[in-house]
């Protein structure tokens, strides 16, 4: 989902680019549903590779074929899509132009390699590269997502439902999948951080979530007590981007759900631990990493025995760099009320 919903970034740039052309993407469920409304695209191919096996594979070469594109855009350039592209040469007509991110078959448009470029890449930077070797200049610098005006007003009275209209509330989204549990700053983090944003100029805070994170979520709202809202598992994924909007400040672990916030394009920190945030980080200019200084940083391992990159990382320190960000963030006062940002 994180990948998908950045790629809203260069979906803007392509579609800037060739405002006449019949322009379709090609995905895995369920996240086709981010844009299955978006009017950039005519037509969604969705296809579950992953576990479709052969004859899933089969029917996604019959269907590329049938339409007869000029030119593909692979922005993962995965080996399953390369696979795919090659079949699709040797068993059909190929298109025509095939733009990937790596200097490798069956690309003929293939990303120039930064030779000075040291370090992890983003991947809205390989995006960028990638479009430029299809002659598509990348300026999007953040998700733009198409949210249809029936997903704002239901968005909108979710808030309303939760007495949030007209409060200026902070969202927390302090989960990911299961198999990624490394990536959690955990439950007594945010509650700790729920409380110093509470005396701050800030009403409520609104926990978010999907499946994977209902427990930790509760865990979170029920500590905070009275001026938390939890509507984990009660929000449609383009209501989140909409409720992030409406919110001052966001505050996410590396996980899917914060590359679908980073549409708001609102004030956001992200708390890295075992991820490198260089390569990981939500787009945005308004987005800042929290991590801490160790030598096992960005290890990205599944398993810890220590976990010392998020218990040492303080909620003090996080609101700091939310100070930063947003500067109303200041030490209590307000008598109040006042409008959300």
């Amino acid at each position: 989902m994180g990948d998908l919903a950045m790629a809203g970034a260069a979906f803007e740039d392509i579609a800037c680019a060739f405002p006449n052309a019949r322009i379709d993407l090609d995905t895995l469920p369920p996240w086709d549903s981010l844009y299955r409304e978006d009017p950039r695209f005519k037509h969604i191919h969705c296809f579950n590779l992953r576990r479709g096996g052969p004859a899933q594979s089969w029917h996604w070469l019959k269907a590329i074929a049938k339409v007869g594109y000029d030119l593909v855009i692979d922005l993962q350039t995965t080996d399953r899509s390369r696979m795919q592209l090659a079949l699709l040469g040797l068993l059909f007509k190929p298109i025509r132009y095939r733009a990937g991110n790596k200097q490798a078959w069956p690309y003929n448009l293939r990303a120039t390699i930064r030779r000075h470029r040291t370090g992890p890449r983003h991947a809205l930077e390989i995006a960028s590269d990638t479009l430029a070797a299809a002659g598509i200049s990348a300026s999007t610098p953040y998700p733009h997502l198409h949210i249809p005006d029936r997903v704002r007003t239901s968005a909108g009275n979710l808030l309303e439902r939760h007495g949030l209209e007209g409060q200026r509330f902070a969202a927390l989204l302090p989960g990911c999948q299961a198999a990624g549990y490394l990536k959690r700053w955990g439950q007594h983090n945010y509650i700790e951080f729920a409380r110093l944003l509470l005396k701050r100029e800030v009403d409520r805070v609104v926990v978010l979530g999907g499946p994977d994170e209902m427990d930790e979520c509760s865990a979170i709202a029920d500590k905070v007590g009275g001026s938390a809202v939890n509507l984990c598992g009660e929000t449609a994924l383009l209501e989140l981007p909409v409720i992030c909007e409406r919110a001052c400040l966001t505050v996410a672990n590396d996980t899917g759900t914060a590359h679908l916030a980073s549409a708001a394009n609102g004030p956001m920190v992200v708390v890295c631990g075992p991820t490198d945030p260089r390569r990981v980080l939500p787009a945005g200019a308004n987005v800042r990493p929290a991590q801490v200084s160790l030598p096992c940083i960005n290890c990205y391992r599944k398993h810890c025995a220590h976990h010392s990159c998020m218990r040492l990382l303080a909620p003090s320190a996080v609101m700091t760099l939310a100070e930063s960000l947003v500067p109303a963030l200041k030490l209590a006062g307000h008598s109040g009320p006042v409008e959300s940002a």
